[in-house]
């Protein structure tokens, strides 16, 4: 399996390294790209961090309290005890979530500055930060009680519009109306970017791209959207197109280790098949 993987990732290396000047075209400087990865996977940290914090809220079991047993005054003694140490848990806990919200407050600060900064943006607008987790709000932290059943995992959140907008671009893109649909995508991704939709925005873009014309490009928006969400609903579909396309521009030797790759990675997928069908097609090794 890991030399598989290793394959699939290795392909992708050979189709970054296949298209050049071209892809190396699309930043300013290598240092721009480190830059960029580098506020990515502060991201990445912070979002780790927020997940442990709501872990915090959920319940483990029943409770650990012990109320003691025989005379009232032990009775007393033991629950004031159990009180105390509960106090000083409370204020442990308390103090690390005021320090891990003011350290994320202030590193995402820091990167809408260098945001900023790399989009050349006038970073004298930049407005003060909002509070990581939003302004605590005590009565309703106060009223969750420890019996209640730990809060369900919520869905994906979308911005008002956000679905819309998107069945909007699929929408022209299944009328057969390629550059309409493709300036719709490219709208979508500027409006919502981390979208928890990018992964259909890219695979519909792509497809768009390609309608009209221009496969390369389309390789491209594939290649990223792949590397973004390799485990989407769709990131089966996006590496076989992402193959595909390579094989139309003539890049066998990059496109069939990645159409293999698809019936590594997917092999319940529909398109497992259809790479395998192309693999023939191009007489892969």
């Amino acid at each position: 399996m890991r030399r598989a993987v290793a394959a699939g990732w290795g392909a992708l290396l050979a189709l970054a390294l296949a298209f050049g000047a071209p892809l190396a075209a699309q930043d300013d400087s290598t240092e721009r790209e480190r830059t960029l990865a580098d506020v990515r996977q502060d991201l990445n940290v912070l979002y780790v961090e927020i997940q442990r914090l709501k872990r915090e809220l959920s319940t483990t079991g029943g409770p650990s309290v012990a109320t003691g047993e025989g005379a009232l005054l032990d009775r007393v003694d033991a629950i004031e005890g159990a009180l105390r140490s509960l106090t000083a848990r409370t204020e442990e806990l308390e103090h690390r979530v005021e320090r891990i919200v003011e350290d994320g407050t202030q590193r995402i600060g820091d990167l809408e500055f260098r945001l900023v900064e790399l989009e050349g943006g006038d970073i004298s607008q930049l407005e003060e930060t909002t509070t990581l987790g939003g302004e605590a709000e005590g009565e309703d932290r106060a009223s969750a009680s420890a019996s209640d059943p730990a809060p369900e995992a919520a869905g994906p959140q979308f911005a008002v519009g956000e679905e819309a907008d998107l069945e909007a671009a699929e929408t022209a893109l299944e009328a057969g109306e390629a550059e309409r649909a493709a300036a719709l995508f490219r709208t979508f991704r500027d409006d919502y970017p981390g979208s928890p939709l990018a992964p259909r925005a890219a695979l519909g873009l792509g497809r768009a791209l390609e309608a009209a014309g221009d496969t390369r490009e389309a390789a491209r928006v594939w290649l990223d959207g792949f590397s973004a969400s390799p485990d989407s609903e769709v990131a089966d579909e996006t590496l076989f197109r992402l193959g595909d396309a390579l094989a139309e521009l003539g890049q066998t030797d990059a496109a069939c280790p990645i159409l293999a790759d698809v019936g590594v990675r997917f092999p319940d997928s529909a398109f497992a098949a259809e790479a395998e069908t192309r693999r023939e097609e191009l007489s892969c090794p």
